[in-house]
C-alpha cells in the first residue's frame, strides 16, 4: 500500500508541472532577396525570418541554438521577462556569446505571461541581418480571454530595412559615423506585395504586428477594414477601433480584423512615421474568394503628425475586467495606490567622444566589460562593474563612456521619468519586467506633471515611446531579481551606448527570490576558468 501511495505521489508532481516545448535551431548565413537585390541574411532553420514560437502561459521552452556562424551569436526575446532568471536573457550584459560552431541551450519559462512579442539576435549588428521570430504566448483553456476565437492568428513582423550588409553598417558605426537613413520596409522579410494574408468572408482574425526595425516607426493600416486592438505586450486593452495603428520601434501589438468587405485583395501598407523621406511597403489582404487583384494606390495614412500619435498612445488603456494570464481580473493589481519609493530621471543625448558619435544615457554611454555582468555579479569578480556608474538624473550636456550599471532594491515600487530633449521619437525597453506608462506629454518633466497621471487603467506594456521634447513617465514593481537591460530601441544608438543595467538585488540568497546559475552557462573574460 506504501509503494502505491508513492507512486500515486510521484505521479501527481509529473503532472503538475508545466508543459515542455523543444526547438533546435541552426543558425546560418543564407542569400535573402528582401528588397529584390541578394543580400547575406541571418536564416533560423533555413528560414527569414525565422520560425514561430507558439507557447501557452507557464510552458517551459527548450531552445537549442546551434551557432553555425563563423563569429559569436546570441539571441535575446523581446518582451520574454525571465522570471528569476536573467541568466537566459540573451544580452552580453548576462550571457557569454554562443562560439562559432557550438551550441547553447536557453531553459526559460514564460511564467504568468501572455501576449506578442519577438526574438532577435543582440550581438555585432545582427539585428540588421535578420534572425528574429514572431512569440505567441496563449492563455491556458481554463482562463477567459475577452473576445471571440479568432478563426486565424498571423504574426506580422514589420521593420525598416537596409540593403547594405550589416557588417558594413556596423564599421560605419564603429568608425563613429551615422547610419544612412534606410532603404525600405519589410512584412515578414519581404517588399512590397510579397506577403500575403488569407481570410475567410465573414471571419475574424487576430494579428499580431511586432515592429522589429532598427529606428523608424511605422504606421500600419488595411486598406477598407478597421482593425480592433485587443492586446499589448501581454495586457488585454479597452477594445478602440482603429483605422491605422503607428507601432514605434520594438514594440507588439495584436488586433482584430474582420473580413467584411466585398470579396477581392486589399492592401496591408506600413509607412515610416515622423520622417522627410516616406518609405511605404504593402503586402495582401486576400479574400478565399476573391478574384480581384489589388489595383491603384495603397491607402495613405499619417505622415508627420506628432500630436495625432500622442492622442492614439493615451487612449491605449488597460480592460480593468478582463483576466490576463490568471483568472483575476487585471484591474485587481492597483498600482496607482502603491506609494513610490524612488525616482528616476533618464534622458537620451548625442555627442563626440573623442570624436567619434556616441549615444548616451544621463550623459553616459555603455561600453561592454570583458566579462557579461550577471557572471561578475555572480562569482563576485571585482572590477568588471561599478553599481552607481549611471546617476538617477540628467547631469549636464557632456558625455562620457563607461560600462554603466544602475542599483536598485527588491520589491521597490519606482518611477521612470524618460526625458526626450531631441529631435527624434525615441523608443525605450525594459526586459525582464513590464511597467504602467501612467504618462506622456510634449515639454519638460516636472513634480506637478504627476497630475495628468493615470492612475487607473494604464496600460502595462515593456516598450514605451517618448515624443520628441516630451517625457514619458512609467511605473515599475521591481519584483524580479537579476541584471536587466534598459535600452533605447533605436538600433543604431543602443549599438553606440545608448543602454545600461538595472541591477536589481535581493540581499537574501535563494531560489526563491532567483535561481541558480544554468548548468549548461558558457562562462567566458574572467568568468572563463569558474564552474557552475
Amino acid at each position: 500500500m506504501w509503494h502505491i501511495c508513492a507512486i500515486l505521489s510521484v505521479l501527481a508532481v509529473v503532472g503538475a508541472e508545466d508543459p515542455y516545448r523543444f526547438f533546435t535551431w541552426s543558425i546560418t548565413y543564407g542569400d535573402i532577396y528582401p528588397l529584390g537585390i541578394r543580400q547575406q541574411g541571418i536564416l533560423i532553420n533555413g528560414q527569414f525570418p525565422g520560425p514561430e514560437i507558439d507557447a501557452v502561459t507557464n510552458d517551459n521552452l527548450i531552445i537549442n541554438v546551434h551557432n553555425n556562424l563563423r563569429e559569436p551569436f546570441l539571441l535575446s526575446w523581446n518582451g520574454v521577462q525571465q522570471r528569476k532568471n536573467s541568466f537566459q536573457d540573451g544580452v552580453y550584459g548576462t550571457n557569454c556569446p554562443i562560439p562559432p560552431g557550438k551550441n547553447f541551450t536557453y531553459k526559460m519559462q514564460v511564467k504568468d505571461q501572455i501576449g506578442s512579442f519577438y526574438y532577435f539576435p543582440s550581438l555585432a549588428f545582427h539585428k540588421a541581418a535578420g534572425g528574429f521570430g514572431g512569440i505567441r504566448i496563449l492563455s491556458r483553456p481554463r482562463i477567459p480571454v475577452p473576445f471571440p476565437d479568432p478563426s486565424g492568428d498571423y504574426t506580422v513582423l514589420i521593420g525598416d530595412w537596409y540593403k547594405t550588409n550589416h557588417k558594413v553598417l556596423k564599421a560605419v558605426l564603429d568608425h563613429g559615423k551615422r547610419l544612412m537613413f534606410p532603404d525600405g520596409i519589410l512584412i515578414n522579410g519581404r517588399g512590397s506585395n510579397g506577403a500575403s494574408f488569407t481570410v475567410e468572408p465573414g471571419k475574424t482574425y487576430r494579428f499580431r504586428i511586432s515592429n522589429v526595425g532598427l529606428q523608424n516607426s511605422l504606421n500600419f493600416r488595411i486598406e477598407g477594414h478597421n482593425m480592433k486592438l485587443v492586446e499589448v505586450e501581454g495586457t488585454h486593452t479597452i477594445q478602440t477601433t482603429l483605422s491605422s495603428l503607428d507601432v514605434h520601434v520594438g514594440q507588439s501589438y495584436s488586433v482584430l480584423v474582420t473580413a467584411d468587405q466585398p470579396a477581392k485583395d486589399y492592401y496591408i501598407a506600413v509607412s515610416t512615421r515622423f520622417t522627410s523621406q516616406i518609405l511605404t511597403s504593402t503586402a495582401v489582404l486576400h479574400y478565399s474568394n476573391s478574384r480581384k487583384p489589388v489595383s491603384g494606390p495603397p491607402p495613405g495614412g499619417p505622415t508627420t503628425e506628432i500630436d495625432w500619435s500622442l492622442k492614439q498612445a493615451r487612449s491605449i488603456r488597460t480592460n480593468l475586467t478582463a483576466s490576463g494570464p490568471r483568472p483575476n481580473p487585471q484591474g485587481s493589481y492597483h498600482y496607482g495606490q502603491i506609494k513610490v519609493s524612488r525616482t528616476i530621471k533618464l534622458a537620451n543625448s548625442a555627442g563626440l567622444v573623442n570624436h567619434k558619435q556616441r549615444y548616451a544615457v544621463n550623459g553616459v554611454s555603455f561600453i561592454p566589460a570583458d566579462t557579461p555582468l550577471k557572471l561578475a555579479d555572480y562569482y563576485n569578480i571585482g572590477g568588471v562593474f561599478r553599481v552607481g556608474s549611471i546617476p538617477d538624473n540628467p547631469r549636464g550636456r557632456s558625455i562620457h563612456t563607461d560600462t554603466s550599471v544602475m542599483g536598485a532594491d527588491y520589491k521597490a515600487f519606482v518611477e521612470i521619468v524618460f526625458e526626450n530633449r531631441e529631435n527624434i521619437v525615441q523608443s525605450w525597453h525594459l526586459d525582464g519586467y513590464n511597467f504602467f506608462v501612467v504618462g506622456m506629454d510634449g515639454g519638460r518633466w516636472t513634480s506637478k506633471s504627476r497630475k495628468q497621471y493615470n492612475l487607473i487603467d494604464a496600460v502595462s506594456r515593456c516598450t514605451t515611446q517618448v515624443y520628441p521634447k516630451s517625457w514619458t513617465a512609467v511605473y515599475v514593481a521591481l519584483d524580479n531579481v537579476g541584471m536587466w537591460n534598459l535600452r533605447s530601441e533605436f538600433w543604431a544608438r543602443q549599438y553606440l551606448g545608448q543602454q545600461f543595467y538595472l541591477r536589481v538585488y535581493s540581499p537574501v540568497q535563494s531560489v526563491r527570490d532567483e535561481y541558480h546559475i544554468p548548468t549548461n552557462a558558457l562562462h567566458c573574460g574572467r568568468a572563463k576558468n569558474r564552474h557552475t
